[in-house]
């Protein structure tokens, strides 16, 4: 077992590297509020009537222009919606001018009324409610006086809020809580040292907590406390059940409900979203250019296994006790089946798996690790890079290499593009039926950020996605291309429309048809643009195959029973390219999905069970989409490009 304060450093300080922003997804029934400042229901911003979206107090927004989707919303950051703002009022949006769907849902840009901003992308939207995607910049303060207020209170590993069926956290886990005015404000986030005698103190810089639950208190032993956030161990002995946690700082105290479940695993994570592995005997961290293999015992950490009562809720022990919990892990989708250690590591609340990495784990940069708990309890999925040969990884998908990836994440800018054609069909807004929307979007930035390049999902595994606080620090300028046209099969050139109040992006809704069900070549042209942010001319191509794929059982995942899993089947799609197959449900204020790849020629994948009991009881959607294959295209100042097409089909659904 490795022993190494590094990787426990690492662990403990990941819950405070994204304080700036609140990103996740949210459901508002009609008649209700969402407040974006807060990242919860609630009186705030926005009120949905059924009908519409009305602006309440100061907050006003702008609906973008033709849609957009998941491909535009994450190429806006703070800075264009700053000049969006512009365009934003206080009027009523119609639900009847919004799109919905992760391929061409609306976008909308918010000014909220604590004065920040924020965007949001419509999933679902119905008579009854709407569900979006949402990211609020630079509302975590360090607080300014005043009570002190509890905002929410996560595993700090996992970082999953409340409302999935995953969350709670477990005695002799550590925890993060976030709140305001919960410390001296001038306080840094300086590690406790569970070595030094007494270990851990339960009082550190004017702070306290603790948790009430059958009328007994139970201090918090305090690895760290900063006005806004505060880390610490729950003890071994509080019982299961719902529970009070009582943050106390200059004489005033502010609580918060939270539910005490006997395991509930957080991996850690570090990166572009990279689980915090180590190899067993050398104590290496596992990482793109050092890449797992099948036969390699690894280390896991995180937290979250169980009540500890053999160790110390504060001090560091050298004799680390087993945890009883059951657990399963799943690497790549693969089970592993020689799990050699699973309990407490040396320090207080810091759990650590042992096990041997299984054969059959799929060869690619993003596989994702899921350990479950207990009775089925998903842990968060973060990735891990496995070869067969250990090294370097590759990433089939996009073709890039560990050595390419980590370069791209620790490049101060780093210059993209890409050009995307898209086809969409899901549930009309309005009545029964579809809708079907041709695009085609194509978006230049310089990007500042060393955790460019998150992962997702290698070929053959699922990855799941729930509503996460907390963002990333990147920023981006958009880069002039000029005048973008495209030609397709059906003729052109049409003009892509360029978004003055958003640089380097520029979009455009194609002719209804546009891409046949026979395929065919769409060739985007660029003639450059002028200036520092810049990029010369260019041209790129998206060829779509003949014929396009087709999704053979629709009906069949309208209602899915979870504990079955979900089986997805089709014909048709380019040979040598892959399926994306997603879901969502929404239940409880929350809303949670999964995405999962597959190569073309499988014709049919199942979604595990344990990947679906990430998802909320609840209704949603499930999709299916085909990409063709990437090809990539070069013009002066850019340091990578890539052209895309894609055909998407959704339909709503139900997770029992």
């Amino acid at each position: 077992m490795i022993r190494s304060i590094s990787t426990a450093i690492l662990a403990l300080s990941l819950a405070g590297a994204a304080l700036a922003d609140i990103s996740g997804n949210a459901t508002v029934n009609a008649g209700s509020s969402f407040n974006f400042d807060k990242g919860a229901n609630g009186s705030g911003d926005i009120t949905f009537t059924g009908s519409s979206i009305t602006f309440q107090g100061t907050a006003k927004g702008a609906a973008f222009p033709g849609g957009g989707g998941s491909a535009l919303y994450g190429q806006l950051n703070q800075q264009t919606l700053q000049g969006l703002t512009g365009f934003a009022s206080s009027n009523p949006i119609p639900a009847s001018s919004l799109t919905a769907g992760t391929a061409n849902g609306s976008i909308i840009a918010l000014q909220t009324n604590g004065g920040n901003l924020a965007k949001l992308l419509v999933t679902a939207i119905s008579s009854s409610s709407i569900s979006f995607q949402y990211t609020t910049y630079g509302v975590s303060g360090g607080g300014g006086g005043g009570a002190p207020t509890v905002k929410d209170v996560q595993n700090n590993s996992s970082l999953i809020p409340d409302g999935f069926p995953n969350s709670g956290v477990s005695p002799s886990t550590l925890i993060v809580i976030h709140g305001s005015n919960m410390a001296d404000p001038n306080a840094q986030a300086v590690l406790q040292d569970s070595q030094k005698a007494g270990g851990i103190p339960t009082t550190l810089n004017g702070a306290s907590a603790k948790i009430t639950a059958g009328g007994k208190d139970y201090p918090i032993g305090l690895y760290y406390a900063i006005a806004s956030q505060i880390a610490g161990v729950v003890p071994a002995a509080v019982p299961t059940g719902q529970a009070t946690l009582t943050v106390t700082y200059n004489g005033q105290s502010a609580t918060s409900n939270v539910n005490i479940v006997q395991s509930a695993f957080g991996i850690d994570v570090y990166g572009a979203n990279q689980a915090v592995v180590q190899d067993s005997v050398s104590g290496a961290l596992v990482d793109f250019t050092h890449s797992a293999k099948p036969g390699q015992i690894v280390t896991v950490w995180g937290s979250g296994l169980g009540s500890d009562s053999a160790d110390s809720d504060v001090s560091y022990t050298t004799t680390p006790h087993t945890i009883s919990t059951p657990v399963q892990a799943y690497l790549g989708g693969v089970q592993v089946t020689d799990i050699k250690y699973s309990g407490a590591s040396v320090y207080p609340g810091v759990h650590i798996m042992v096990f041997t990495v299984p054969q059959g784990v799929p060869n690619g940069c993003f596989d994702p690790l899921f350990i479950v708990t207990g009775n089925n309890v998903i842990s968060n999925g973060p990735i891990v890079p496995v070869m067969n040969n250990g090294g370097v990884c590759i990433e089939p998908l996009t073709g890039q290499d560990g050595s390419q990836i980590t370069t791209i994440s620790q490049q101060t800018n780093v210059r993209s593009g890409s050009v995307i054609v898209g086809q969409a069909t899901s549930p009309a807004t309005n009545g029964g039926g579809t809708q079907t929307n041709d695009i085609a979007v194509a978006g230049f930035t310089k990007v500042t950020s060393t955790s460019y390049g998150s992962g997702y999902a290698s070929i053959g595994t699922c990855s799941v996605n729930e509503n996460f606080t907390g963002g990333g620090s990147a920023t981006s300028v958009g880069l002039d291309a000029g005048t973008v046209t495209v030609t397709g099969p059906s003729g052109g050139p049409v003009t892509l429309t360029s978004i003055p109040q958003i640089a380097g992006e520029y979009i455009a809704q194609l002719p209804s048809g546009a891409i046949p069900a026979s395929g065919g070549t769409f060739t985007f042209n660029g003639t450059g643009g002028s200036g520092t942010n810049s990029i010369g001319p260019f041209n790129a191509s998206v060829v779509f195959p003949n014929p396009i794929l087709v999704w053979t059982n629709q009906s069949a995942n309208a209602t899915v029973t979870r504990s079955a899993g979900q089986t997805y089947t089709w014909t048709g799609g380019a040979s040598g390219t892959y399926v994306i197959m997603s879901g969502s449900s929404s239940a409880n204020g929350v809303t949670g999905s999964y995405t999962c790849i597959a190569p073309v020629e499988a014709q049919q994948f199942t979604v595990p069970t344990f990947i679906l009991y990430g998802l909320p009881a609840g209704n949603g959607s499930a999709s299916v989409e085909n990409s063709t294959k990437y090809t990539t295209f070069t013009a002066t100042g850019l340091d990578s490009g890539i052209a895309i097409g894609f055909t998407s089909t959704m339909i709503n659904a139900t997770y029992q």
